[in-house]
């Protein structure tokens, strides 16, 4: 007789492996849907500076190293070339305008000059020469029109005589006609003469002003070559220190070399460069302070240089009021250049997260202090101290504002 098998009851292995293939597929889906699914990365909380937004006064000013130099300065420049002779005033030397700084030695000009003498004085014979030869040759030109017009006198006369014989029929007809011909030959003979003459005396005149000309012009020639001779002098062209002089005993100095300067003493300005980030916002008549000695003094942008090099771009700062007793040139300050009014905005401290990120994003970290997320935030303003806080954060809250670099892409730290 056939015995009836009983199913037993319960969870068989394969039922309890299915089982938890099926959990393992729905919690799957749950942390897809449901999940936290940010990348994260692990940080030791020593190795980073968080930092708090808080609500504050932000002071808008930048710190600028400015450097001190003379409110002016004269190149010194040799008009004239040539082997350094002699140097009078040394480098440091307080100078007045007019003093001979040095003195050049060239041969060349020495030459040229002495052609520049040879040649006048020929100029001169000439002129000379000329004038006696016009001379002269006015002078036969009156003989030559007296003669004319005695002879012209005395033919008029033997003319009318003859016309009265003639007239009379006291002489013969060829008597009169050749009377008459020979008054005519010499009031012509007379009129050429005439007009030669004041031609002659026409062209006389305008050779020797021609040449008078020219003589004048040679003599001014020459007097600029004396010039160029005194220019062998080196001067200071105004008053003040001695700067630079690259210039040394036997030295060749070219035309037009600059050789050195002068620094004008009677005022002082400060130089900076300021990172481009600040060009639309620095103008000329913006002021700074800086302190020396206890000692708080003004100054004011006087020049706004537009070339930008290397991502910066140079101002010239002058004192409004006093200046420091024992400025000298070469000395830095440290400037707190004002850009604007002091308003109430938020406030986070300066950090390396901003060579970062650019100020397009922070990481935020949360109220137990123990996760940072990245979150988009929006800067404005900056001072040495602080970003300004447009959006994306709260008073309170707090960021961490040490350099990212080392953190990737990931968008959540978890902080040890």
């Amino acid at each position: 007789m056939d015995t009836k098998i009983e199913k037993k009851k319960g969870l068989k292995p394969k039922h309890i492996g299915i089982i938890s293939i099926v959990i393992l597929i729905l919690g799957f889906i749950w942390h897809l849907f449901f999940g936290d699914t940010r990348s994260s990365f692990k940080v030791e909380k020593e190795r980073i500076t968080i930092s708090e937004v808080v609500q504050g006064k932000f002071n808008d000013y930048i710190s600028i190293n400015g450097l001190v130099n003379p409110i002016s300065t004269v190149y010194l420049d040799a008009y004239e070339g040539g082997r350094v002779l002699e140097i009078f005033i040394e480098e440091g030397s307080m100078v007045n305008k007019g003093d001979v700084i040095l003195k050049l030695e060239n041969r060349e000009l020495y030459g040229q000059i002495l052609n520049s003498e040879t040649s006048l004085a020929a100029k001169q014979n000439d002129l000379r020469q000329t004038q006696i030869n016009f001379e002269t040759k006015r002078i036969a030109g009156q003989r030559s029109l007296l003669e004319s017009e005695y002879q012209l006198k005395k033919a008029k006369r033997k003319y009318e005589q003859n016309q009265s014989l003639f007239e009379e029929e006291l002489i013969a007809r060829e008597m009169y006609l050749e009377a008459k011909e020979n008054f005519e030959l010499s009031q012509k003979s007379y009129e050429v003469n005439k007009f030669q003459s004041k031609q002659d005396s026409l062209l006389n005149t305008t050779s020797i002003m021609d040449l008078s000309r020219d003589l004048e012009r040679m003599q001014q020639t020459l007097s600029m070559e004396y010039e160029r001779i005194d220019n062998l002098n080196v001067k200071a062209t105004a008053d003040g220190q001695l700067g630079t002089l690259n210039a040394e005993i036997g030295k060749q100095i070219g035309r037009g070399q600059n050789i050195g300067q002068i620094n004008v003493l009677t005022n002082f300005k400060i130089e900076a460069t300021i990172d481009e980030h600040y060009i639309d916002r620095i103008l000329r008549g913006l002021t700074g302070t800086f302190e020396r000695d206890e000692t708080i003094y003004q100054i004011k942008i006087k020049k706004v240089y537009p070339d930008v090099k290397e991502g910066k771009f140079k101002i010239d700062m002058v004192f409004v009021d006093e200046k420091p007793e024992n400025i000298r040139t070469g000395q830095s300050y440290y400037i707190k250049l004002q850009l604007g009014e002091p308003t109430e905005v938020l406030l986070l401290p300066r950090g390396a997260f901003f060579q970062s990120t650019g100020g397009q994003w922070v990481y935020v970290v949360d109220a137990s202090g123990e996760v940072a997320t990245k979150r988009k935030v929006k800067i404005g303003k900056q001072n040495p101290k602080y970003y300004e806080i447009l959006e994306g954060l709260d008073p309170g809250e707090k960021v961490i504002t040490s350099n990212y670099d080392h953190f990737g892409e990931n968008d959540k730290l978890i902080l040890k």
